[in-house]
């Protein structure tokens, strides 16, 4: 921790703790930041040079200078050519940029938390708790594979009209503030290892293949089913349910969407089965069903899930 003069009388208290998952960057731009909030910095208030501060704080100077484009494109400092970097004078009666605002009411928050006395581990505990307790506000689709988890997220948005967010399971533990975590029941030991212990999420159990031949005659020899998605994994698995169902393999073809000219041909196909995300590229006059990998039961409970969050408390 430091001193660190601000101009010729301003000196404001800037510490850094280097063995702090937060970055140093980030650590300068939010003690600054609450330096402004506090009125400690006023407008038009130079900074040190990133030489000086470096200098001060020990650390490299690109890492101060990261840190002051950060307060810049965050709206709180102003680069001025050829002199320096000052504190942005706000103008209050101007809209203020979302993220602007929400770091304002943020740091204001802290300021007055701090003044009376609350030490950062208490703010901060209090802070996870709150957020801990508020509603979900969008499902959050945890799978590895990418392409499948696109199609994933489509299917749910269309289904259901909620935000969907989606992550790898490496990614997961650190996208669950505000989240309603989902994943296939086949990924669940591989998720619950990933999120911290207590967390719960929900489980998507999928479809069959054979599903979508229901209601229809059954092809000749002649007739063709193609299947065409960007998730290469259903080529294997449609074609061995559609073989175990009786279809002749000799009937069923496939195709990618990335491949040149996929589209031709397929409104002479007997019937194209495709995913939700390549539904939207289907050529005009081909009967295609659009194959849905989750299960209609798992959609439900996802919308009852979304319908739920949405009553108001009275009416819970």
């Amino acid at each position: 921790m430091c001193w660190v003069r601000f101009g010729v009388q301003k000196q404001m208290k800037i510490w850094l703790s280097k063995n702090s998952e937060v970055p140093l960057r980030e650590q300068i731009i939010t003690q600054i930041t609450l330096g402004i909030i506090s009125g400690d910095l006023p407008p038009a208030q130079k900074l040190p040079s990133t030489r000086e501060l470096s200098h001060r704080l020990e650390v490299h100077a690109n890492t101060v200078s990261a840190a002051y484009r950060g307060l810049a494109s965050r709206g709180w400092v102003e680069f001025r050519k050829g002199s320096g970097v000052y504190v942005r004078e706000l103008n209050a009666d101007a809209a203020m940029d979302a993220a602007l605002e929400l770091d304002r009411l943020i740091a204001k928050l802290f300021q007055e938390a701090r003044s009376k006395g609350y030490a950062m581990s208490e703010i901060a505990a209090r802070v996870k708790r709150w957020l801990d307790a508020q509603p979900p506000q969008h499902f959050l689709l945890i799978e590895p594979d990418e392409e499948l988890r696109n199609i994933l997220a489509a299917e749910i948005l269309q289904a259901t009209g909620f935000s969907v967010a989606t992550a790898s399971i490496e990614a997961c533990a650190s996208k669950l503030v505000g989240a309603a975590p989902i994943t296939l029941y086949s990924r669940a030991e591989q998720v619950r290892a990933a999120l911290p212990p207590d967390t719960s999420f929900m489980l998507l159990h999928m479809r069959s293949v054979s599903d979508e031949l229901q209601g229809k005659e059954r092809p000749t020899r002649e007739d063709l089913i193609t299947v065409v998605s960007r998730w290469r994994e259903l080529f294997k698995w449609s074609r061995t349910v559609l073989v175990a169902a009786g279809i002749d393999p000799e009937t069923i073809c496939f195709r990618h969407p990335d491949e040149a000219d996929w589209q031709k041909g397929l409104h002479t196909n007997w019937l194209v089965i495709t995913d939700a995300l390549t539904a939207e590229r289907m050529p005009p006059g081909c009967n295609f069903r659009v194959f849905r990998i989750i299960a209609d039961a798992s959609l439900d409970e996802l919308r009852n899930f979304k319908d739920f969050l949405s009553k108001p408390l009275a009416s819970l």
